[in-house]
C-alpha cells in the first residue's frame, strides 16, 4: 500500500470519527490506489461501491486539506465521479 494511500485512510476515519458512512464510496488516487469508505470506515480497498471518485495525487491532496473545493474540482475535470452522484454529495456532507 502506498504512503498517500495510507495517509488518506487515517485522514478520512478522522474526518468522519463516529459518523460513519451509509453506503460505499471509493475514493481513487491516479498511480497510488484506492481507498474504500463504509459503514466500518475508510480502508485500504478496490472493492466496488455505490459510487467512486478519481482524482490525481495532488487534486485528492487539496479536497482533504480544505484547500481545494470538491465541487469546482468535478466542475473543472480535476474530479471524476463514477456512480450514484447522491451518494457522492452523502459523502461530502459526512467529510464536511
Amino acid at each position: 500500500m502506498s504512503e498517500i494511500v495510507s495517509q488518506a485512510v487515517v485522514a478520512l476515519n478522522e474526518k468522519m470519527g463516529s459518523a460513519g458512512f451509509d453506503g460505499t464510496a471509493k475514493f481513487e488516487i491516479e498511480g497510488e490506489g484506492c481507498v474504500m469508505i463504509d459503514s466500518s470506515g475508510a480502508r485500504a480497498s478496490d472493492d466496488d461501491a455505490e459510487v467512486t471518485l478519481t482524482a490525481d495525487v495532488e487534486t485528492f491532496q487539496g479536497i482533504m486539506s480544505g484547500d481545494t473545493n470538491p465541487t469546482s474540482a468535478f466542475m473543472t475535470g480535476k474530479l471524476k465521479v463514477d456512480g450514484d452522484m447522491g451518494m457522492a454529495m452523502s459523502l461530502a456532507s459526512v467529510l464536511g
